[in-house]
């Protein structure tokens, strides 16, 4: 997002010193609410305000504490040393996700925790609701502050189960005030009511699209029928509905049919370009949901994403913090849709040219030794990960695991001075997420045949990708599926497709399947360049003007000729070059609902624990 806005809270309204009607007339540090919530510019700087602290940040980064950070961290496709999650080491009372309570930021101005964002939407509303605003605006206000009271409890339920439900702002002083917050837990049923009561609320009274240029960003119909598809996707999925309701299911379809409805009838679509459609903003067809950003690098307006900078190797100002694994790598289709080994397919798979004949999302999502990635206004830049001897790596400071992300990373000459400035609008909801939910709660359902969405959802997005029709325009897929099949073909889909934007571990995690990485250890490729005649040294690979240099044009030779691959295939970490991680994943049952916080529990009496935490309290209920 290249314009923005700076976000401020009504409380330090100290620079609007040109606002009229009510600023012109009022001490700015006394204001009351029924002034502040009568004039339509506090308004919409609160409502600003709201938008910047419940958006999410780039990579679905959306929590707190041990499932904070890069999220690919926390499942097979990426990785990160040390995590107690991933090792079955976190400790109760130090390690858990501590997202209750209201704290603030350094600044102690803004609310940093779900229940602290809850409390500011909460009082946003009830100011709005006894506005004297026109009724017509007070709804659009009104709906957009209810998506992110949804959103935010969403945030809560997916990782507790049922929670307070908190739909008043709760004043902290005196001690009848403190009585009154020692709120019990509502039943997830009861969460999960609330939130598709808030989302309807905001389907109803938002418009299909903005059409002035400066809302770019703000929450649709669209956006909030098809957050609604994706809560009541997870309601549907077997972490909360174990017994297979069909019921849940059925929800789940008619939320993501009727958002599809409403996204389709307002321009929405898959954007035509899977590798630039970050790039395109203001009228890209793709982005259902987004947080903004831009490229700014004053103190006072910079909002920067991080995510080039993540990205990229080091000695290219990056900080190599999103690495692929080879289990990722290894996860894409060929350009027919098939996986690699099968049979039936029309390409033949060797792990020595592993880049060859892959989907395009591989090109688009991984670099990897020998690839041309244009990165600095460098158009023929190649990138190499090989090692030189066994130990010697030719990188300065080495990818950990052979590969790096390019997803999502401004190639060519930079817009902006430094990657840490990057302004590329994070996409948290994309119209290829509503279909494959659509194609997953179809599934669900039974709506198994090709003509129905649980495979045209899964073809529209394949067709998109660049895979080859194949027989019976199904794209690699094949024709009579079980239904178990299907959701597993989903899965698999949504693993490459979201590559890296933080699905990967909310999908294995509602799916109960993270249990299925148990034992593994994730694993790097190490490529070592082979010495001998004939074979370029390292230096002939850096020196354009060698004569051996010609052949890095083919890196297909280079591969059979020059590099002998290492890598291991099992996840069993037998193989002390390429294993990533120092012990097995031990991710533990318990983990499936986490326990509310012990400090939790003591300020407030009422909050009863988890059953799968020695409490008593059902998160299916």
């Amino acid at each position: 997002m290249k314009h923005f806005k700076i976000y401020i809270a009504v409380i330090a309204v100290l620079s609007l010193a040109s606002c009229k009607k009510v600023l012109d007339k009022t001490d700015l540090s006394k204001l009351e609410p029924d002034l502040v919530f009568s004039d339509s510019v506090l308004v919409q700087l609160n409502m600003d305000n709201l938008y910047d602290n419940n958006l999410p940040l780039w990579g679905g980064q959306n929590t707190s504490s041990v499932l904070s950070g890069t999220q690919s961290q926390l499942s097979e496709e990426g990785y990160a040393s040390g995590n107690k999650f991933m090792e079955g080491t976190m400790s109760y009372g130090t390690d858990e996700p501590k997202d209750f309570g209201t704290a603030l930021n350094t600044n102690n101005t803004q609310p940093t925790t779900n229940w602290g964002k809850i409390r500011q939407i909460n009082s946003f509303i009830k100011g709005i609701e006894t506005s004297s605003l026109p009724e017509f605006t007070k709804k659009k206000f009104l709906a957009q502050a209810r998506f992110f009271r949804a959103f935010r409890y969403w945030d809560l339920v997916r990782i507790y189960g049922g929670v307070p439900l908190v739909l008043q702002p709760l004043y902290g002083v005196g001690n009848d005030a403190r009585d009154s917050a020692l709120l019990p837990r509502n039943k997830t049923s009861e969460c999960f009511t609330q939130m598709v009561t808030d989302l309807d609320y905001a389907i109803d009274n938002l418009p299909g699209k903005w059409t002035v240029s400066t809302d770019w960003g703000k929450i649709t119909k669209g956006a909030a029928a098809a957050f609604k598809g994706r809560v009541l996707l997870y309601y549907a999925s077997p972490m909360f509905n174990p017994s297979d309701l069909t019921s849940r299911w059925q929800a789940a379809y008619d939320a993501n049919l009727q958002a599809k409805t409403i996204l389709d009838a307002n321009g929405f679509g898959l954007n035509t370009n899977y590798k630039t459609m970050w790039f395109a903003e203001l009228n890209n067809p793709e982005a259902v949901m987004i947080t903004g950003y831009n490229t700014s690098t004053g103190d006072q307006t910079k909002k920067n994403n991080g995510w080039d900078k993540a990205c990229r190797p080091s000695y290219l100002n990056g900080s190599s913090s999103n690495l692929p694994t080879w289990e990722l790598v290894r996860s894409y289709p060929m350009k027919d849709g098939k996986m690699p080994g099968d049979a039936t397919g029309a390409y033949t798979y060797y792990d020595s040219l592993f880049y060859k004949n892959r989907d395009p999302r591989f090109d688009a999502t991984i670099a990897y030794n020998g690839c041309t990635w244009p990165l600095d206004g460098n158009t023929t830049y190649k990138l190499w990960t090989y090692y030189e001897t066994s130990t010697k790596s030719t990188e300065s400071s080495a990818s950990n695991t052979g590969f790096y992300c390019r997803k999502a990373v401004s190639e060519g000459t930079f817009t902006f001075s430094d990657p840490q400035y990057s302004g590329t609008d994070w996409i948290e909801l994309r119209y290829a997420e509503v279909l494959l939910n659509l194609a997953e709660s179809a599934v669900g359902i039974g709506r198994i045949a090709t003509t129905e969405e649980g495979y045209t959802g899964l073809t529209a997005v394949r067709k998109r990708a660049g895979i080859t029709a194949g027989t019976g325009n199904l794209y690699g897929l094949s024709a009579g599926l079980t239904r178990a099949q299907l959701f597993d073909a989903i899965l698999l889909e949504r693993k490459i497709e979201f590559a890296f934007e933080g699905k990967r571990f909310w999908d294995l995690y509602r799916w109960k399947r993270m249990s299925d990485l148990q034992g593994w250890q994730r694993n790097r490729l190490r490529i070592v360049l082979r010495t001998g005649s004939g074979i370029p040294t390292a230096t002939d690979l850096k020196n354009t003007a060698s004569a051996n240099y010609r052949d890095v044009q083919n890196l297909d030779n280079m591969m059979t000729n020059y590099f002998t691959t290492i890598r291991n295939n099992n996840h069993d970490g037998t193989n002390s070059t390429t294993k990533l991680d120092a012990n097995p994943i031990n991710f533990l049952a318990t983990y499936y609902f986490f326990p509310v916080p012990q400090a939790a529990i003591v300020n407030n009496p009422s909050l009863i624990q988890n059953n799968n935490w020695g409490g008593t309290f059902d998160p299916l209920q």
